[in-house]
């Protein structure tokens, strides 16, 4: 079974940036849809972004314009780089396919 493993979540301030990496247990060149949500305390797990194997992303509105979702198809990974973090970011952030996730993340975001 695939596994996923998230890594590069921690405490940062408003406004700064995090990169989360995904590393995926097998090749994902055959793996069209890959993808992040998150889970904030008390909330159900939302969107945020996934890209399909052929590099087309889709953003959730609440990240639009600040999140940039990518992968390497040679490396079996899947990145989210997020700028301008805001408070309501904070969440557990979890890596996906359409058949697997991973455990997650922490990402805070607080002053």
């Amino acid at each position: 079974q695939v596994q996923l493993v998230e890594s590069g979540g921690g405490l940062v301030q408003p406004g700064g940036s995090l990169r989360l990496s995904c590393a995926v247990s097998e090749s994902i060149s055959g793996i069209y849809t890959m993808g992040w949500d998150r889970q904030a305390p008390g909330k159900e797990r939302e969107f945020v972004a996934r890209i399909s194997r052929n590099d087309i992303p889709l953003y959730a509105e609440s990240v639009k314009g600040r999140f940039t979702i990518s992968r390497d198809n040679a490396k079996n990974t899947v990145d989210l780089q997020m700028n301008s973090l805001k408070p309501e970011d904070t969440a557990v952030y979890y890596c996906n396919t359409p058949n697997a996730i991973g455990r997650g993340t922490q990402v805070t975001v607080s002053s």
